[in-house]
């Protein structure tokens, strides 16, 4: 726990960049009966029954302190989707960082392994050279920044039914443009003092 606060604490370093990650399942669905648009003395009205058109992923990438984010849709969620991103993170999104330190949660495919699996072996150490891997301990991936940029994204954008990637593609682009173009941060509060006092079982191990 303390490990990714520290990280939270230090000062923005665009050469050292402190980026969260985190995948969303969505479900795909559309509209049985068109809706009936709002007018005049009448509200907008949406039929309760929608017919269901399968699983997409999102996975969004959030860089706190520079008040950035960004989110890529997908039909799966595989390890080899995993590495991709990771690969874009060092060549397309940070290509002159020195090193780009990745909050994470434990998933089984949040691992060096995912990358070696999907490049060749020379590949794959060339982009893991680049990436340092911190993951929230088990119970507590809600230290990871990503996730309310996740509730943001749920709340503001894919409420609402959407029936293919390409329509959730273009809803989250426009509400990522919208965000980065104002700068709108996360105000991270919550330090290691909070959480000794918060979190205490997870020091007992410490006394003993």
């Amino acid at each position: 726990m303390e490990d990714v606060l520290d990280l939270y604490a230090e000062p923005f370093d665009p050469t050292r960049p402190v980026v969260c990650f985190d995948e969303l399942p969505y479900r795909l669905r559309d509209h049985v009966r068109a809706p009936l648009p709002m007018a005049p003395g009448r509200t907008a009205r949406v039929d309760y029954e929608y017919k269901r058109c399968g699983t997409c992923n999102l996975f969004v990438i959030v860089q706190p302190r520079a008040c950035w984010r960004h989110v890529v849709v997908t039909a799966r969620r595989t390890s080899q989707d995993f590495a991709h991103q990771m690969k874009a993170l060092v060549d397309v999104h940070f290509p002159k960082a020195a090193k780009i330190r990745v909050v994470l949660d434990n998933l089984n495919t949040h691992t060096p392994a995912a990358l070696y699996g999907t490049f060749d072996a020379a590949e794959a150490e060339r982009i893991l050279t680049k990436l340092e891997f911190h993951y929230t301990p088990k119970h507590g991936s809600w230290l990871n920044m990503a996730e309310i940029e996740i509730s943001v994204l749920a709340g503001q954008c894919l409420d609402q039914r959407l029936p293919t990637l390409e329509a959730v593609d273009h809803q989250v682009a426009a509400w990522e443009r919208t965000r980065n173009q104002h700068g709108i941060g996360i105000n991270w509060r919550f330090n290691k003092h909070d959480a000794r006092v918060e979190c205490p079982e997870l020091y007992l191990s410490l006394s003993e």
